[in-house]
């Protein structure tokens, strides 16, 4: 993994071995039983590429790069390429990797993504005034040029002093770079007052199921049940 640190932001390239693919539809089964795991590349100025990556190098870059950061990948040896994890698909049992969708990145076109919030800091209202801090938002869209990308936006709960503080999308501040999307006044996080033994109480009392409240509704007579008068004899 190399860091590389350009005007103050922090771009993971990590590097990502790939091999062209041939095999398709239902020979892919046995490729995953040997270890690896079916790609396609798309995006840039090439055509959609089959790929196929060893699953246990792929966690690895999933676990550090996420879908926010560049990875450098290598086809058969040649020259990198830079890509976004755009999409993996899950076993829905396993809940392992069953197949990854990479987005090549141009480095003079903006792309969106949606990248964590790290919450840094200690909050003066959770610390002395017993609080619970709310994290209403756990990650934001942003837009930039590929080696602007931020891998995570910070956020420093220390503004939040009272119960009257909050922080919202549009305190979040990031280089001029760097775009954040989405509604500027949306909640990320505030510190809600701790609640009292009373307020505790009624909580419980609400959650509590009396079988005293339920009321018991008698239904009618079935409709066989019901008295049918006798016919009138035949004189």
């Amino acid at each position: 993994m190399i860091l590389q640190v350009s005007s103050g932001t922090i771009a993971f390239m990590i590097e990502l071995q790939a091999k062209a693919r041939t095999a398709l539809g239902k020979k892919v089964k046995k490729l995953r039983s040997a270890g690896l795991l079916p790609a396609v590349i798309y995006g840039g100025k090439s055509t959609a590429l089959p790929l196929l990556i060893s699953i246990k190098d792929f966690l690895k870059v999933w676990r550090s790069a996420g879908e926010s950061s560049l990875v450098n990948l290598k086809i058969d040896g040649g020259a990198a390429r830079s890509v976004l994890i755009h999409d993996v698909s899950l076993d829905p049992l396993k809940d392992t990797p069953t197949h990854v969708d990479f987005y090549e990145a141009r480095a003079d076109h903006t792309i969106k993504v949606h990248v964590p919030l790290k919450f840094t800091g200690e909050s003066e209202a959770v610390k002395s005034l017993g609080g619970v801090l709310l994290k209403v938002i756990h990650e934001v869209e942003v837009e930039a040029f590929p080696k602007d990308l931020p891998h995570e936006v910070s956020v420093d709960i220390s503004k939040l002093k009272t119960f009257e503080d909050s922080i919202n999308l549009g305190d979040i501040e990031l280089p001029s770079r760097v775009k954040i999307l989405g509604d500027q006044d949306a909640l990320i996080a505030k510190v809600t007052p701790p609640r009292s033994d009373e307020e505790l109480g009624e909580l419980e009392q609400k959650e509590e199921l009396s079988l005293e409240s339920i009321e018991i509704v008698k239904k009618g007579k079935k409709e066989e049940d019901a008295e049918v008068p006798e016919p009138e004899k035949a004189e």
